[in-house]
């Protein structure tokens, strides 16, 4: 057991040091550092879509999943904290969820 929890920790730490040793010393390739600004918003765009799939049927998970979401965008505007935002968006869509 420790084995394996040995050899998971290993594998997980060179996952995430394997960036650092790769561009330590030189510039990031210009692909690289495109890739690195339009991937974020793409990968957040396709969570929101598939976060928001019940809204189209208009049941009461989608009509609260909807207005969570607004509440999400609008306290972020307003306020610029991500999480803040998702906090408040969780909480609303828990009260929405059980008051629709």
């Amino acid at each position: 057991m420790y084995v394996t929890i040995l050899i998971c920790a290993l594998i997980t730490f060179f996952l995430r040091a394997f960036p650092f040793l790769c561009f330590r010393k030189k510039e990031m390739p210009l692909w690289l550092s495109l890739l690195s600004k339009q991937l974020p918003p793409a990968i957040m765009s396709i969570l929101v879509l598939y976060c928001l799939k019940e809204f189209v049927h208009f049941s009461s998970a989608g009509i609260s999943q909807g207005l969570a979401a607004i509440v999400v965008i609008i306290s972020y505007k307003w306020k610029h904290n991500t999480f803040f935002s998702i906090f408040l968006g969780t909480i609303c869509h828990m009260l929405f969820l059980h008051l629709i």
